[in-house]
């Protein structure tokens, strides 16, 4: 994949056979994570962006999947993914950047959920991690 294009560390977060989706600005269901700060490693800026969007801490661990995302008309975001685990039970308190979010059963997923886009690289990289072992 190229380095010129941004990169998003995204967390797929699975707990009792359901998948952990938040709604974004664009009316997409999302990942939860976002960009590493400089010099960041990887899986450290996915505890740090996934505390802070849901307030839950995760174990993160293998790299599932890596995919280029068009965000908007040609804006590109190199988007790695990897599997979740749940450190402890508890409720997601929502940071303002997402509208929603919800657990949504890893036999229910599809390309849309409650009427919205689940984007296929986030489907792609779901599938892979509930069938990855997640030690890292």
């Amino acid at each position: 994949m190229s380095l010129n294009y941004p990169t998003s560390i995204k967390g797929v977060v699975i707990h009792n056979g359901r998948v952990l989706l938040l709604l974004n600005e664009r009316d997409e269901w999302d990942l939860p994570g976002g960009r590493p700060e400089p010099g960041e490693e990887h899986r450290a800026a996915l505890v740090r962006e996934v505390r802070e969007e849901t307030g839950l801490a995760v174990e993160v661990g293998a790299l599932v999947d890596e995919h280029l995302f068009e965000v908007l008309p040609q804006r590109f975001v190199r988007i790695a993914a990897y599997a979740c685990t749940l450190e402890t039970d508890g409720t997601i308190a929502l940071s303002p950047e997402h509208r929603e979010a919800c657990w949504v059963a890893l036999t229910a997923l599809g390309e849309r959920i409650a009427g919205r886009l689940v984007p296929a690289g986030y489907l792609g990289a779901i599938r892979q991690a509930a069938c990855q072992p997640l030690s890292p």
